[in-house]
């Protein structure tokens, strides 16, 4: 694996030369130049912060430019409900209903539950593993609306993402858009918060790492690109919206062997618009994998 990462590095140089990008020697200048050369061949914009949990390193690109959560919200979601169930304000098991006019497109859960109706902790767990919009919609119905996800994100020090709307009109956020937005940088460092932090309780930690390692809807991305063998999970989202481009994004953590967590937030705006979920765009947030899993490194003396 290192030669074929040292074969990689030598080509990633070679690479940055024919495309004008200056060459810092240095081992995060050439992760760096990566990403770059990552964002060019992909045709788009890609915005990428991963952040070290044990010292605040980062390595990224656009990391303060904004995009959709898409889909990603929904992890945030799940915790808050984790962390208001812990506080008291709310019972994690009390059961809620739905009507079948509330029923959305990507619903398995609660398209299978309605006439049942499910605890709000079920509903988190279907919204984050599942990406169902209903069970989302239902929890910001019964928690205060997408105001009150904005007011827990700023409670635990995130001063960007915003959530606006619901399900599905969240999904519009053309480049100029400011709400249902985040960026690379404060996402990256609201997952480790989430994940590794003091804002859920032991217990709760364990149950949405948990839930994350089981979604699989990021098994082309990320994780695509990371040793099998590493514990990670993520919550992945995607934007097809016509007149918009298409957004991929994919949001979660790596726990490499015999170092501290990195978390990371990823997102890839594509120029076209994508009558479905795009391989190419998705390659893309694949090949972070690899720079992070290059990343986790550095501390190891990775040879350079």
């Amino acid at each position: 694996m290192t030669i074929q990462r040292r074969t990689f590095v030598g080509g990633s140089i070679a690479l940055c030369a024919a495309a004008c990008v200056p060459v810092d020697r240095t081992v995060l200048g050439r992760l760096d130049a990566r990403l770059r050369i990552i964002e060019a061949a992909g045709d788009g914009t890609l915005g990428v912060q991963i952040f070290d949990t044990d010292n605040g390193e980062t390595l990224g690109i656009n990391t303060n430019r904004r995009f959709g959560h898409c889909s990603s919200f929904k992890l945030s979601l799940a915790a808050m409900v984790l962390a208001l169930d812990a506080s008291g304000a709310i019972d994690a098991d009390r059961r809620v209903t739905w009507t079948e006019d509330e029923l959305l497109f990507v619903s398995p859960f609660t398209a299978e539950r309605q006439a049942a109706g499910a605890s709000l902790r079920e509903l988190a767990e279907a919204t984050q593993k599942f990406s169902d919009n209903t069970a989302a919609n239902v929890l910001l119905r019964e928690l205060g609306g997408p105001s009150a996800l904005t007011e827990f994100w700023r409670e635990i020090g995130d001063p960007a993402s915003r959530l606006d709307r619901t399900e599905p009109g969240l999904n519009n956020v053309p480049e100029t858009e400011i709400r249902d937005t985040t960026t690379p940088a404060a996402m990256a460092r609201t997952v480790a918060k989430l994940v590794f932090g003091d804002v859920l309780e032991e217990d709760d930690r364990a149950t949405l790492k948990r839930w994350m390692a089981e979604t699989a809807t990021g098994a082309k991305r990320v994780r695509a690109g990371l040793p099998r063998e590493w514990s990670t999970g993520d919550k992945t989202g995607t934007s097809i919206w016509p007149g918009m481009g298409s957004l991929y994004v994919d949001i979660g953590f790596v726990e490499p062997p015999n170092r501290a967590p990195l978390t990371f937030a990823t997102y890839f705006r594509s120029r076209e618009t994508h009558d479905g979920i795009d391989p190419a765009s998705e390659a893309t947030l694949a090949k972070i994998g690899d720079v992070i899993a290059d990343f986790a490194e550095v501390d190891d003396g990775f040879p350079f």
